[in-house]
């Protein structure tokens, strides 16, 4: 602390919730103990009394570290004793003080204070801050009515710049803590600036609540006025006999009584009903409310359409209208047998995956049919508002409720089907999460009582069947479990020419007015189509592809060109144009550092080809591009690894890696690629560069690998497979714990293919490459490791002796 000339010791009177300022002068009440003697004291020694304000008021008892340093010297000009035992007392303030320490005096608060000095700065600055506080004061009591105006004339007579923002700060209204905080500036300049700062707020504040202030006064007015007005108008409809609104009302309350609603909305649409009949029919409210008991009374409650039972008859429904897709149909059937024999079964929330084109949505379309429910469609795909699935409060203009009450109303049943599609591209931002409010429309234990926010009663979901799709997994957890998954493959090439013949050829031949003596196309163009002029796991641009061939001939017909074509491959390019995929994709001839992958992504498989080239002049890097996501780039770097730990054993140098960098490429570089399951191509395109060895090309593999050289399992088997067959592979690889996943996959798949199970990269290597890897000689790894560290000949030897060993 500064030494500084001390002005005393005096008694202490801390404050509860006021800041006393020189040259104020404040009536106090004092009623405690130690107070009162603080008070006492002063007077009946004549000395003068240091106020300061506690830190928190409500402390009844406070103690040093609770009261501030800084505080004002007061003389007593008037001391007066009620009879409630207060006492009440007239002070002036002289100066600041700051207290130094503490006395210990079990009667009252004493301390050592010092005197505070004022710090002046440029007269010419103090005279500017001066005129302007004046200023922003003058306008503050403009506004301000409380202060008497008078006020700022006995201000303006004051000469001392520190009386003047002492006095302007006790009549301000301010927190304690910002009064307590100008008392501590001891720089008058300082403290007029800091005072004209809170000056200009207190105006601002004053101006916006005196417009807040007119603005409800101009609302009153208006709704006086209209409610006068309104009145008028029913005095002036009763003398005309105008029934109309009467009548409206009538049918309003013959509507509820009618409606088959819950105990708890009867309850809520008699009362809004009532509130209804009081008010004007002309005002906004009355518009909210008649709103919403149309939709109150337009839901569904209770009406449900009779269910197909007939398992026979649903069978027959699901094979007409989808080839294939035996898993899934088997789940439909099995849910009616459940519920023909019991009546408990409440609706089930089923989760289509699969790539886009194989049926989910027409599916669903399906089983609605199949079971005699109504069908109703959400589309899900950049929902991100959560109020889209549980609706907006009746508070806000223009509300209303969510989607799954708006289809209820379509549906206009209580057991209807709604398909939630595309569930996995559902937004997320500010507004809220819809992925979380769909947790309790998609459970059954709760969706018995799902409340719209509009609605504000609960309505039961428990009997709606919930069928949901989507490409991915790609989901929140907690809605992932709420649905059963049935996973939906991509197709194979003669289940897409099953499904073209049977339903997509039909469908566009009746669509473009083709009739069967018109045209014909052959099997072989019509696998060519599917081979040459799509890539897809599902068969939408098969059917563009159909419908593009369709509308050619029916040009042709039209024109009188032809009477009937007969489409075959060998006509088929003037109808479909240049071949845009290439079916066997595979390489040529077998290279140097290319192996097959097999990738897998929400659209389905595909062959991915994995490259790598040696750089002489490097220093043993490693450079990965193709866009790798981290999972695939750190497959890159343990397959590395790995191969530098065994170099010896694949007859690989220590200079190769010395002297050497490595680059990996994956084509199609502006495609994301991410994902495990690469490990065992990387390492199997590394050994190639590495050593010089052509991989064969009609082998392609996938599996991740540990640093222990195992093949570890993957997923997507299915699709990764289909891919293979579609760009011509003989053998694929696969690690041996996926053998169990081989019983989906369809027989044609598994005989077109040879599938060679795995259990390490040894095995890979000697499948994959197209010579045998020759492991170097005792004699060569001792040359090799004595040019690669001539100073550690030891070491050397017995690592030398650990790989023969092993």
């Amino acid at each position: 602390m500064e030494n500084k000339p001390s002005s005393g010791v005096y008694p202490v009177l801390p404050l509860r919730d006021i800041v006393v300022f020189p040259g104020m002068i404040v009536p106090l009440f004092v009623g405690r103990q130690k107070s009162i003697n603080a008070l006492e004291y002063a007077v009946e020694t004549k000395t003068k009394l240091l106020l300061v304000t506690q830190k928190e008021a409500v402390k009844d008892e406070p103690s040093p570290e609770d009261i501030h340093r800084f505080g004002v010297l007061v003389n007593i000009l008037q001391l007066l004793k009620l009879p409630d035992g207060t006492v009440k007392v007239l002070a002036e303030g002289v100066r600041r003080g700051e207290i130094n320490y503490y006395i210990n005096n079990p009667e009252y608060f004493e301390a050592e204070v010092f005197n505070v000095t004022d710090e002046y700065g440029a007269v010419q600055d103090s005279e500017a801050l001066v005129r302007s506080v004046l200023a922003s004061f003058d306008t503050y009591i403009k506004l301000n009515k409380k202060i008497p105006y008078d006020l700022f004339g006995n201000i303006q007579k004051i000469s001392d710049p520190s009386l003047v923002a002492d006095t302007i700060a006790t009549h301000l209204a301010l927190k304690i803590s910002e009064k307590q905080e100008i008392l501590e500036i001891r720089n008058v300049n300082k403290r007029l600036e800091k005072l004209l700062t809170l000056c200009e707020r207190e105006k601002e504040l004053l101006n916006t609540e005196k417009t807040i202030r007119s603005r409800v006064r101009n609302q009153m007015e208006k709704n006086h006025k209209e409610y006068y007005l309104n009145e008028q108008m029913k005095a002036i409809r009763k003398e005309l006999g105008d029934e109309g609104e009467k009548n409206e009302l009538v049918e309003l309350e013959q509507k509820i009584k009618e409606t088959k609603l819950s105990k708890e909305a009867e309850e809520k649409a008699i009362n809004e009903f009532k509130k209804l009949k009081l008010m004007s029919p002309m005002s906004a409210e009355a518009g909210v409310i008649r709103n919403y008991l149309d939709w109150m009374t337009s839901l569904p409650w209770g009406v449900k359409t009779n269910l197909n039972n007939n398992i026979k008859k649903a069978q027959k429904i699901l094979d007409e209208d989808h080839y294939g897709l035996e898993k899934v149909k088997e789940r439909i059937i099995e849910y009616l047998a459940v519920q023909q024999r019991s009546k408990e079964m409440k609706g089930q929330i089923i989760c289509l995956v699969g790539p886009p084109g194989v049926g989910k949505t027409s599916l669903a379309k399906s089983i609605a049919h199949a079971t005699g429910r109504n069908f109703i469609k959400i589309s899900l795909g950049g929902v991100h508002d959560e109020s889209e699935i549980r609706g907006h409060r009746r508070t806000y203009i223009g509300s209303m409720p969510g989607k799954i009450i708006q289809n209820l109303k379509k549906a206009k049943s209580s057991n209807c089907l709604i398909l939630l599609d595309e569930i996995d591209k559902l937004g997320k931002d500010f507004r809220g999460d819809p992925a979380s409010a769909l947790l309790e429309v998609l459970d059954p234990e709760q969706n018995t009582n799902f409340n719209d926010h509009y609605m504000e009663v609960d309505f039961d979901l428990s009997d709606v069947m919930f069928i949901t799709t989507a490409n991915s997994l790609d989901m929140p957890r907690p809605l992932l479990d709420r649905m059963e998954i049935i996973r939906l493959s991509g197709y194979t090439e003669q289940e897409k020419v099953n499904i073209a013949q049977t339903h997509l050829i039909p469908k566009q031949a009746k669509k473009h007015g083709l009739r069967k003596n018109e045209w014909h196309i052959s099997d072989t163009a019509l696998l060519d189509v599917i081979r040459y002029y799509t890539r897809e796991s599902g068969v939408r641009s098969l059917e563009r592809e159909v419908a593009k061939i369709l509308r050619k001939i029916t040009a042709k017909i039209v024109k009188k060109q032809v009477k009937k074509i007969n489409l075959t491959s060998a006509n088929l390019k003037k109808f479909s144009g240049v071949r845009r995929f290439d079916h066997n994709r595979v390489e040529s001839d077998n290279f140097v550092g290319i192996t097959n992958g097999l990738a897998y992504n929400e659209v389905g498989g595909d062959l991915l080809a994995i490259e790598a080239v040696l750089i002489p002049g490097g220093k043993g890097n490693i450079t990965l591009t193709g866009k790798l996501g981290e999972v695939m780039q750190e497959s890159a770097k343990t397959a590395w690894s790995y191969v530098r730990s065994r170099s010896y054993e694949f007859g690989i140098r220590k200079d190769k890696f010395l002297k050497n960098d490595i680059h990996i490429h994956c084509p199609e570089g502006a495609t994301p690629k991410d994902g495990p399951s690469a490990g065992a191509a990387m390492c199997t395109t590394i050994v190639s560069a590495l050593t010089g060895i052509p991989v064969n090309r009609d082998v392609a593999m996938t599996g991740e690998i540990s640093l222990r050289g195992r093949v570890m399992p993957i997923g997507g088997l299915k699709e990764k497979l289909l891919a293979a067959g579609r760009g011509g592979i003989k053998k694929v690889l696969i690690p041996e714990k996926n053998v169990k996943d081989l019983e989906d996959i369809p027989d044609n798949i598994k005989n077109a293919i040879e599938i060679f199970p795995v259990q390490t990269v040894d095995q890979v290597l000697a499948e994959a490459l197209t010579e045998k890897l020759k492991p170097l000689t005792y004699a060569e790894i001792q040359t090799d490791m004595h040019l690669s560290d001539r100073d550690s000949k030891k070491d050397s030897d017995n690592e030398v002796n650990d790989v023969v060993k092993h």
